[in-house]
This record gives C-alpha cells, sequence and structure tokens, in this order.
C-alpha cells in the first residue's frame, strides 16, 4: 500500500497532469500513477491500441475511457481506487474526479490539491467533451481541498506557485 499520497483534481485542460510533473520534479521520492492510468490500460487490453497511442492521442479516445471509467464504477466503486492504492511508496494521483475517489483517498490521509482554470482557458487548450458528465462535475461545489491552484496564465506562473506548493507540502508531510 502507498506510504504518503497526493492527489490532484481538476477539469480536462485544467493543467492537474503539468502540475504533477512540476511536483514530482520537487518532490522526488514521489512516482506518479493516475487513475486514468489504469483505465488506459484495461483499454489498451481491450481493444489492443498501444497504452503510448491513447496516452498521445487521449482526444481521440476520451469519450471510450470516459465510458470504461463509469463502466467498472459501476460494478465496484473502487475498482480503479483498490488497483492504484496497491502502488508501493510515495505516490501523487494527478486525476481524482469523482466525490468517492476523493473521500477514499482522504481517509488514507492524502494531501487534496485542486487546479482551477476558466472554462474559456481551458477550451483554448483543447477539444472539451464530456463537460457534463459526473467526472467533469461531481467535484465541482467542494471546497475542503489542502490547496488550490489557479491556473489561466502562463506555465511559468504554474510553475512558480506549484514549486511553492510543493515547498508547503514537504513541510505539511514530514519526513520527505
Amino acid at each position: 500500500m502507498a506510504d504518503k499520497i497526493i492527489v490532484i483534481s481538476g477539469k480536462q485542460y485544467s493543467g492537474k497532469d503539468t502540475a504533477a510533473k512540476i511536483l514530482l520534479e520537487n518532490l522526488t521520492n514521489f512516482k506518479r500513477i493516475g487513475l486514468g492510468d489504469a483505465i488506459k490500460i484495461e483499454y489498451s487490453e481491450k481493444t489492443g491500441i498501444p497504452f503510448d497511442e491513447i496516452e498521445k492521442n487521449k482526444h481521440l479516445y476520451r469519450q471510450d475511457l470516459i465510458d470504461l471509467g463509469n463502466k467498472r464504477r459501476s460494478e465496484d466503486k473502487d475498482y480503479w481506487i483498490k488497483k492504484v492504492i496497491k502502488m508501493q511508496g510515495n505516490i501523487i494521483v494527478p486525476d481524482v474526479r469523482v466525490k468517492r475517489e476523493l473521500e477514499f483517498f482522504k481517509d488514507a490521509g492524502a494531501y487534496t490539491i485542486r487546479v482551477e482554470a476558466d472554462r474559456d482557458v481551458r477550451a483554448s487548450r483543447g477539444n472539451l467533451v464530456g463537460e457534463s458528465d459526473i467526472t467533469e462535475t461531481d467535484l465541482d461545489n467542494i471546497e475542503c481541498w489542502n490547496s488550490v491552484i489557479t491556473n489561466n496564465s502562463t506555465y511559468e506562473n504554474l510553475q512558480a506557485e506549484t514549486i511553492k506548493l510543493a515547498k508547503e507540502i514537504k513541510s505539511f508531510m514530514l519526513g520527505f
């Protein structure tokens, strides 16, 4: 089971993965493992499409990935969480999308981060798909994040804010 856990939430194209990469550069004893990675692996096995192809062209497969994620969650609400939480060491989960996932990780002592970006900014970064899906809306009114990052500007601003946050996390989670 994971030792220390940091989870990141936000809508599509908000900058979750970018914030996770910056955190990983500054919290070197952590590794990334996303709930979406588990979904992509299973989708790859099911379709024969290589994982790297799915990762590189997520926009082409987004709706199928959403559908698979929701299907498995309907069978076992903790299906994807169980796959991720089995990882050893310290992990950053950059794609928490629904209340149950957030609650599970919070119960496990996770440090929670929300990345916010205005819709028009997100739309300028990519094609928004499935905006009314529960995976896009379920955490909209949650306010109990340990930290919130606003990402409506440049990469350099996101980087500076995330590096500052990494220092705060080191203080919050003593021992690393």
